[in-house]
């Protein structure tokens, strides 16, 4: 007699050691044909699927099971959702059954990570971390440096205070941290910490070989890619060959990113094969699960290389086509790197001047366009034309701040605009009109959400605390304080606080006072005796003279050195001095011309001398010249000698 399929299910699933998923899915299927009603079975069934990757008929199962199952597998289905990549129907569906279970709190974060959502990611590992860890405190606090270092990379800084280097002590935790350093510029941190994080994964004792030649192949692409960006494209090129092709192990994500990064460092080459590799490079990053930050940069080389390729055209049209999309003005990396390109596709082949030229018709049609008007600014500084610059971009900027959209104030006070306009201000020796602009944009984000404008703050705080102006001094404590109220503080901030308000209301700041550390603590290595010892410190000029330094002797005897005054050769002392020396020549009394032509000029110019007639000639308009007037025709002429015969 066969057995039932509901108890050969059943005896399969108590069955510990079984891992044949197919095994138990064939098991699920005969019990459900044998009793379509069997929920236990569908359940079972889900379940395989899931284990087998087949996610879509996951869903199918699920969607076809009626509402009872659809209740009992909500954790199943958002974990579907979220591996078909449908994570806006993840969300809501997490969302309608709530975070209670710890299952779905992990799904609800796994979806926030996808969806580029790090903050919330790093507010639900954090919950799971204080409230009920259950013995996963070191996979949340992986999880939590992972979404740390994305919010690196999405340009949306974490207020989560940094790891101590005592806790990291896993080769996960040290990559993770490596990469947050890595997005924030501090490449030596990041160094050290991924030679870490490759001894650490080396000697670990949880990793097959196999597994540990896996993960180290992530450590090295990180590598070549902090020897890039600290200008060592040799270096790069060595770890990127060492690592030679992807791998089956390689996830697609991986191999893209590595492929993208080693072709980009490769000598250039023929423009048109290097066109045609880059196509093959997009098509195969259509089809994977890349990060918007990093899909950008993958977009953006390809149409650098169609523009090497002389593909102006398609250049022009595909980034005007993501203009038109796009709602202007944005600051968006994307939309302003579509602009400039779509700028370069315009004035590809012409000099400097033209290009200007062209650029600045094009920014009379797309008047709110962030990416051009920067763009013109470049190259007006590239020219030594500072003064246009600054015209240019504060035209740029007075015209969004004359807008009503709140959208187009916030571009026009980001942090990138009114660094640059400070800059351009002090320049040209304005300090007074970029005080002005800092002061304008610390009080803008005074009551508007400052997130991403910690930065900006940070510097207007800083450079207001100069001031000795109470009103600089009131605005610069204010923008500590909304540091600290939203939780981007720093020791900066704090101590930046304490000194704005020291002065008008200490009350006010005492507890952040007794946070900074003594003044002892900070003075404890000086020694103040040795300091007025050495003096004071004067900088080295940097034009350094090759001549040798002259003596002492020599000095003095150049001050006592009188100097002696020229006298004449023939000078005689106690003699009378010629008084006609200082005349000239020409009109000193011993002067006699010589010759004949000498000796007539010296008559006509001496007293007696013949009077010369002179006749005024008449000019049109008026006025007259004197001439000298032609003498009459002698009658006494003697007659032409006659020729010989």
């Amino acid at each position: 007699m066969p057995q039932d399929p509901r108890n050969a299910l059943s005896a399969l699933l108590r069955a510990a050691d079984i891992q044949d998923h197919e095994q138990i899915l064939e098991a699920a299927n005969a019990a459900i044909k044998a009793d379509k009603s069997d929920f236990t079975a569908q359940h079972t069934k889900v379940v395989a699927l899931l284990k087998l990757d087949r996610f879509d008929d996951a869903l199918r199962v699920i969607s076809g099971g009626g509402i009872k199952l659809q209740a009992k597998c909500t954790l199943e289905q958002a974990y579907a959702l979220y591996k078909t990549g449908k994570l806006t129907e993840a969300s809501d569906l997490i969302e309608s059954a709530g975070l209670e279970k710890r299952g779905l709190r992990h799904v609800a974060a796994q979806v926030a990570y996808r969806a580029e959502k790090s903050h919330e990611v790093e507010a639900i590992y954090r919950n799971m971390l204080d409230t009920d860890a259950a013995g996963e405190e070191s996979d949340l606090r992986i999880n939590i440096s992972a979404a740390t270092a994305q919010s690196e990379w999405e340009g949306t800084p974490s207020a989560s205070p940094a790891m101590s280097p005592e806790s990291l002590d896993t080769f996960e935790l040290c990559f993770n941290v490596a990469c947050g350093e890595l997005a924030r510029g501090n490449t030596s941190r990041a160094a050290s910490l991924l030679q870490r994080a490759a001894m650490l994964c080396d000697n670990s004792d949880e990793l097959t070989d196999e597994e540990k030649k896996t993960e180290l192949r992530s450590i090295r692409a990180q590598q070549a890619y902090l020897f890039a960006k600290i200008g060592k494209p040799s270096s790069a090129l060595e770890v990127y060959e060492m690592l030679g092709p992807p791998t089956a192990n390689d996830g697609r994500d991986f191999a893209i990113i590595t492929q993208n990064n080693h072709f980009s460092l490769e000598a250039p080459g023929n423009p048109f094969l290097r066109q045609r590799k880059a196509e093959s490079l997009m098509a195969s990053a259509a089809q994977s699960d890349l990060f918007n930050y990093q899909s950008n940069i993958l977009k953006r080389n390809n149409l650098i290389i169609d523009l090497a390729a002389f593909k102006t055209q398609g250049v022009a049209n595909r980034t005007e086509k993501t203009l038109r999309q796009a709602t202007l003005p944005s600051i968006s990396p994307q939309i302003t790197a579509a602009s400039i390109i779509n700028a370069a596709a315009h004035t590809q082949g012409l000099d400097d001047k033209e290009a200007l030229r062209k650029l600045q018709a094009l920014a009379a049609k797309r008047t709110n366009d962030v990416g051009l008007a920067l763009t013109i600014v470049q190259l007006q500084l590239q020219q030594q034309q500072a003064g246009a610059a600054l015209t240019t971009l504060t035209t740029f900027l007075n015209r969004l701040e004359s807008s009503e959209e709140p959208k187009d104030t916030d571009v026009r006070f980001s942090p990138g605009l009114v660094a640059l306009a400070v800059s351009l201000f002090r320049s040209q020796q304005r300090e007074a009109s970029a005080k002005a602009e800092i002061v304008k944009a610390a009080q803008y984000w005074q009551n508007r959400p400052s997130h991403a404008v910690g930065s900006l703050l940070l510097e207007a705080g800083i450079e207001l605390m100069r001031s000795s102006n109470a009103d600089d001094l009131l605005l610069a404590g204010s923008a500590f304080e909304k540091l600290l109220r939203e939780q981007q503080a720093t020791d900066v901030a704090s101590a930046g606080l304490v000194a704005a308000y020291a002065a008008s209301d200490a009350s006010r700041v005492r507890q952040n006072a007794d946070q900074l550390p003594p003044v002892g603590d900070l003075i404890s290595g000086i020694d103040v005796d040795e300091l007025f010892a050495a003096g004071v410190a004067a900088s080295k000029s940097s034009a350094v003279s090759k001549k040798r330094p002259a003596t002492e002797e020599a000095n003095v005897e150049k001050a006592t050195k009188r100097r002696r005054r020229k006298l004449p050769k023939n000078y005689v002392e106690g003699k009378t001095p010629d008084p006609e020396r200082w005349l000239p020549l020409r009109d000193r009394s011993s002067y006699r011309p010589k010759g004949k032509k000498g000796k007539k000029r010296a008559g006509e110019a001496t007293q007696g001398g013949i009077v010369k007639e002179e006749e005024t000639l008449g000019l049109v308009g008026g006025g007259g010249v004197k001439v000298e007037k032609a003498a009459a025709p002698s009658s006494n002429n003697k007659k032409k000698k006659k020729g010989k015969k």
